[in-house]
């Protein structure tokens, strides 16, 4: 039996409908990702479940004493009591039930002294009663539950007596979710629950939400969570919903396939929507009183036609960065890099080498120092020993998690056009139009935008950098799933080299090559991919003598040689790549050639036969040599 359902839900704004016939029900249990484009509805539907705001119409069920937690993405938590605290106000109930056991053990002890009595018996049969609800409600065991959530979530031991007043809006709100999470309410409603939070603490949640009883509605741009948690994808697109039984990349694979079906069926009614409209005209025209009758019989059928919503392509823009020019083969290197806050040292033997044409992340706890880093790199923070050296021809740019680059009194058009003044206007709008920036948009403040839409310039302004080594600082956080996959498009299709921070595992999983691991001991190296990283960060291999006793020396030898194959095979890639860009370009040469030999003004003309077919030939032995290369290489 469901827990919660709903049928026909719709809710408007003045003007706007932001749902529309909305239905579907939860089950006990059941992880369910919601997701969409933002401005969908996804926060308005979490916010009528819970009661917070009121739906204009349909219904909606939910299960007799359910418990509803919601965790809304904007928090504010004022407070004079510390962390623990905090969370000690969840159990309550529990402290309540604690001191009246006490209570009744202190006058259980005062009555037995005059011996067997009736009073003794009352309160011993209700100091039994309200000790075993004690136990059964884990009345013994919630300063532990609670220390194992506030960890779980990226607190320390220290942390714990620090005011809640006092505390980062990241903190209060990784504190709100950990309250939330003690309380264990039926059903949980989770906006963003993964902002906030570094890479152990999202495993962490990960694995409290997969033995999580209870029901869980999770609004999230994180794919790689929702992969691992959901079992169900909700989609709100054009005020309705789909509903999907998989996790999220099963979604995405069946999504793109009901767009091409929604495609085709929409283009084909199209097609017979233009047919019978040019009959009934026809008919019409013909001025006959039979003729007009059909006309009119075909009109009715068509206005009681159905018609299919012209699907919505996701992938609104595609984005480029081509650098200018070509670096070196060695693009950066530091070494024994040192640096210190007084007497905290944050950074400490350093090393590490990026390669030109290599998709380098960087992971590590919050607080470990990701972003000195990179401004250490940058020039912007100086060091305290250690050196760093950028290869030839090497012009980096930055991508700022906070956007300082941006100037918030400016307007969007000019704050590109004042930084490439050389640019005309019809250029301007063209390429703020493939970020998504139309019509009145680019006269908005800068200091009016989401942090989306900030996100989204400030991509731009890397883009026209035509830097050759991207250094980025958790380039996702604020975009939505669709211009995430726009931007992971774009850096896989980048000529030349990335540096970047993120938190997004997704994300690090398809686009990087090499995953640096930074650490308090320093960094450590793994060639692959975010998924290599988890397989190699679970072996003992790297971290003392294998069960057959190999020796440290052998151990590197073996991880020099999995770098050079790894490197092969990177080089293996790149010349399938340019091959098959090759036989594209020939094959395309060849059709035109076709064409043009097939076109009957060409038969009289004898010269320009032969020379076509000549140039046919050449292209055809060039094209049958790029697939015997292409053939090699692929098997």
């Amino acid at each position: 039996m469901p827990v919660l359902s709903c049928s026909n839900l719709t809710k408007s704004y003045i003007v706007d409908t932001i749902l529309e016939g909305i239905s579907f029900s939860v089950e006990p249990g059941d992880k369910i990702g919601v997701i969409g484009l933002n401005g969908s509805g996804k926060t308005t539907l979490f916010n009528i479940l819970s009661g917070n705001i009121s739906k204009d119409s349909g219904d909606i069920y939910i299960q007799k004493d359910l418990v509803i937690g919601y965790l809304q993405q904007h928090i504010k938590i004022d407070s004079e009591n510390t962390i623990y605290e905090e969370c000690l106000s969840v159990f309550k109930h529990l402290i309540d039930m604690e001191k009246n056991l006490r209570s009744l053990e202190e006058r259980i002890s005062t009555v037995s002294l005059n011996g067997e009595s009736e009073e003794l018996d009352n309160l011993m049969n209700k100091y039994a009663e309200i000790s075993e609800k004690f136990q059964s409600s884990n009345g013994y065991g919630y300063k532990s539950e609670i220390r194992g959530v506030l960890i779980g979530l990226g607190f320390k031991e220290e942390d714990f007596d620090k005011e809640v007043n006092i505390l980062s809006g990241g903190q209060k709100s990784r504190l709100s979710l950990g309250k939330l999470l003690l309380q264990k309410p039926d059903l949980l409603l989770l906006d963003e629950p993964t902002n906030h939070l570094d890479i152990d603490a999202i495993d962490w949640l990960e694995r409290f939400l997969k033995d999580y009883k209870g029901a869980t509605l999770i609004i999230s741009h994180d794919r790689y969570f929702l992969d691992n948690v959901v079992n169900r994808i909700f989609y709100l697109e054009n005020k309705k919903i789909d509903i999907y039984n998989s996790n999220y990349t099963k979604f995405m694979n069946q999504r793109k396939k009901d767009l091409e079906i929604l495609k085709k069926q929409y283009e084909d009614q199209q097609k017979e929507l233009k047919r019978q409209e040019e009959i009934i005209a026809r008919f019409m025209n013909y001025g006959d009183a039979r003729y007009i009758k059909q006309a009119q019989s075909r009109q009715k059928l068509l206005d009681k036609i159905k018609l299919i919503d012209r699907p919505i392509d996701s992938k609104k823009s595609r984005i480029r960065f081509e650098p200018q020019i070509k670096s070196g083969r060695d693009v950066l290197l530091v070494e024994n890099i040192k640096k210190s806050f007084g007497d905290f040292n944050l950074l400490e033997d350093i090393d590490l080498s990026i390669y030109r044409g290599e998709k380098v992340g960087l992971i590590g706890p919050n607080g470990i120092g990701k972003t000195t880093l990179f401004k250490i790199i940058l020039g912007e923070i100086e060091y305290d020993e250690g050196s760093i050296n950028l290869g030839t021809h090497v012009v980096p740019g930055y991508f700022d998690q906070e956007m300082d680059n941006l100037h918030l009194e400016k307007s969007v058009i000019d704050e590109i056009w004042d930084e490439y003044p050389k640019m005309n206007y019809y250029e301007i709008r063209t390429i703020l139009s493939q970020f998504l920036f139309v019509g009145d948009d680019i006269f908005k403040e800068i200091s009016d935008l989401s942090g989306g839409e900030r996100g989204r310039l400030s991509l731009l302004k890397l883009m026209l950098s035509n830097a050759n080594l991207l250094l980025m600082d958790e380039p996702t956080n604020h975009l939505d799933i669709d211009s995430k996959e726009v931007l992971e498009d774009a850096i896989l299709d980048y000529e030349g080299t990335l540096f970047v921070i993120s938190h997004d595992r997704y994300f690090l999983n398809r686009v990087t090559n090499k995953i640096l691991e930074l650490t308090t001991d320093g960094i450590k190296e793994y060639m692959g991919n975010y998924d290599y990283y988890l397989e190699k960060k679970n072996e003992v291999l790297y971290e003392e003598e294998d069960e057959e006793g190999k020796t440290k020396t052998q151990l590197k030898l073996e991880r020099k040689k999995e770098k050079e194959l790894l490197a092969l095979e990177r080089q293996k890639k790149k010349e399938i790549k340019k091959i098959e860009k090759e036989i594209s370009e020939k094959e395309s040469a060849l059709n035109e050639i076709d064409h043009l030999l097939a076109d009957p003004e060409s038969y009289d003309n004898h010269e320009k036969i032969v020379e076509l077919s000549q140039k046919r030939e050449v292209i055809q032995t060039s094209l049958d040599r790029l697939y015997e290369e292409w053939i090699l290489l692929t098997n």
